[in-house]
């Protein structure tokens, strides 16, 4: 775990030997974070300190501005809605550092009681404080638009939230009357929560036995990255069997959530089931109908027909599902020590814009990522922002592997965005989910073609393209495969209530088989894949985000190879300003309109060029 000096957790000889392990594999030595920036440690008399604070000043708040926004507005230039909304954004940014922490110290061991007591108990105590202020953006939108504006136009403290202000007023048909709201709010802890609490510390306590080997679930979808096919089916075929063990829990947990939608969906008025997530993403529904047509309709030319040729290279008749992401025969199979993925990573970004390696810099010296796979940490990566006032933390399980080196570029670009965006404050630096995945999917890019261009020989290069397509594949096509299946199972928990857990692995295979193609063969326990994806249970809908941030980089970084002239600059006020614009104003400066019926074809046709240059590579 990261080095927190008053605390010491029974784990320790588990990450000794994990981090012995890591130094046999090649990693070297992987670094490990320090969430002292935020507090010193689990039981840090700051930590108690802040907890009270918040709690004590969200009742003051609520005392000193509720029933009296509609009057400071009326008082125009002399009104004090300014000060309201900084007294509400210092709140937001003390409640945030205190969840941050919390949530990172559990992410990095689930299993620890300790930390999941913190946890859990943070969580609560911050839902009670913030019940106290959930009355003031329901009351600044009942003030009508007319004096709304006039206000902003007054008062300039008030207007410098403007954005924040008009994103709020979006929310406005939605929202319902105060003692609902406080009732969904305060019933989260034991409702949508506590059922994302159960998912996570099953999935982290999940163990698949490959080889006599118990594994966690991040080693075990690792193996299905390895050279040798008969290891990955026995990963695969491990994967499955401990799934169909838990598939009651799992099943369960997915039928509760998505009636729980129903239900706030159905208060709220929402028409589509993705409704409210296109309303939090700030986009609307034509847009993100457009870019899942679009990839739907590219099935044939982009993942049908990769699968096909890399059956052929594999001399197989048809992939099993346990082949997807197979390494080819061209692919090095050396492990990719950390000193070398981090020099990889800041070469490319500072290839592009030196500024971006220096803010990449201090994540690794400063010990903003925690790389390492640890008994209990939570599988994937993530880049957390905590709050303007500190930074973000990077999350990754590092093995070596090159798709690792992508991840790490991925989550990099995710941090540096962050970083940038810190400036707009509590309130304005958060990023709708569409625009969250630009900067992270461009760092991708910038680091896979500042390794193209390194790479001369035809079997390397060969190898290098074919593993971005399957990376552009499974950020697109896979991603809007979620979609759907996310779509069909709401909609069927909707019309048919409950779901079982085979009619659920029925509309995973549906949309499996329809995105990959007749060359992949979904094989027996597959159906049961569905049940570890936790962007299902955390955010529903989410997914999408992934193929708009892809499409939209793809075709961002066609404009920079076109004009390279001005392109940084205009690239960097587009990160920096987090979350005070929509995307129509963010990509005009480069020509672009995601509502234009052409432009995700043009960002899928860049994956269909790189699928034409693998035949022309003999494929």
């Amino acid at each position: 775990m990261a080095q927190f000096p008053v605390f010491a957790t029974p784990v320790a000889a588990t990450e000794a030997a994990v981090a012995a392990e890591t130094a046999t594999m090649g990693l070297g030595a992987l670094p490990e974070w320090d969430l002292s920036d935020l507090y010193p440690a689990l039981d840090a008399p700051e930590l108690k300190r802040d907890l009270d604070r918040a709690a004590d000043e969200a009742v003051r708040f609520e005392a000193a501005w509720k029933g009296k926004l509609a009057g400071e507005v009326a008082k125009g230039e002399a009104g004090r809605l300014g000060e309201a909304v900084e007294a509400y954004e210092a709140l937001e940014e003390l409640m945030g550092r205190i969840v941050s922490y919390a949530g990172l110290l559990y992410a990095g061991d689930t299993s620890d009681p300790r930390r999941a007591k913190l946890y859990g108990d943070v969580q609560e105590k911050l839902t009670d404080a913030s019940a106290h202020l959930i009355f003031f953006t329901l009351e600044l939108n009942k003030i009508d638009d007319a004096t709304i504006d006039a206000a902003l136009a007054a008062d300039k403290a008030f207007a410098r939230y403007e954005p924040w202000v008009l994103d709020i007023r979006r929310e406005k048909p939605f929202q319902l009357e105060d003692r609902i709201e406080q009732l969904f709010h305060e019933k989260s802890v034991t409702g949508r929560g506590a059922w994302n609490r159960l998912f996570d510390e099953t999935m982290t306590s999940l163990r698949f036995v490959v080889d006599g080997k118990e594994l966690a679930i991040e080693q075990t979808l690792n193996l299905l990255q390895d050279a040798d096919g008969e290891k990955r089916r026995r990963a695969a075929e491990a994967l499955a069997e401990t799934f169909r063990k838990n598939l009651r829990i799992f099943t369960l947990i997915t039928n509760t959530l998505a009636k729980d939608k129903e239900i706030s969906d159905r208060w709220r008025g929402f028409d589509d089931i993705a409704d409210s997530r296109h309303l939090a993403n700030r986009v609307e529904r034509p847009v993100v109908d457009a870019l899942a047509q679009a990839v739907r309709d590219a099935y044939p030319r982009l993942s049908h027909r990769y699968y096909a040729m890399k059956a052929r290279w594999l001399g197989l008749e048809k992939l099993s599902h346990w082949d997807r992401n197979a390494p080819l025969p061209e692919t090095p199979q050396a492990v990719i020590g950390w000193n070398e993925a981090k020099k990889t990573v800041l070469d490319a970004y500072g290839a592009f814009a030196p500024q971006m390696a220096e803010i990449a810099g201090r994540f690794f010296d400063r010990n903003w990522i925690d790389a390492p796979v640890r008994s209990g940490k939570s599988p994937g990566a993530f880049a957390h922002p905590t709050v303007p006032s500190v930074h973000p933390y990077l999350l990754l399980n590092y093995l070596g592997k090159p798709r690792d080196v992508m991840t790490l570029a991925h989550e990099m670009g995710h941090g540096i965005h962050q970083v940038l965006a810190a400036r707009q404050g509590a309130l304005m630096a958060p990023t709708p989910l569409t625009l969250a995945e630009t900067a992270s999917v461009f760092g991708e890019m910038l680091t896979f073609q500042s390794l193209l261009e390194r790479t001369a020989e035809p079997r390397e290069r060969k190898a290098m393209i074919a593993q971005k397509v399957e990376d552009m594949l499974n950020t697109v096509v896979r991603q809007i495969a979620f979609y759907e299946f996310e779509r069909k199972v709401h909609a069927k928990r909707r019309s048919d209530g409950e779901l079982t857990s085979d009619q659920i692995g029925a509309l995973w295979l549906e949309v499996q088989a329809e995105c990959l193609g007749p060359a992949v063969q979904l094989r027996e326990g597959y159906e049961t894949f569905w049940a570890y994806i936790p962007h299902f249970i955390h955010s529903p809908f989410y997914v999408y985000a992934y193929a708009f941030g892809d499409c939209l980089v793809n075709s961002l970084f066609a404009v920079y190879r076109q004009a390279p002239d001005g392109f940084q600059d205009k690239y960097f006020a587009m990160l920096e300003a987090g979350g005070t614009k929509h995307h129509s104003e963010l990509l005009k400066p480069f020509g672009l309109d995601a509502s234009d019926p052409d432009f995700w074809g043009k960002g899928l046709s860049v994956i269909e060029g790189l699928i034409d240059e693998l035949e022309a590579l003999g494929g």
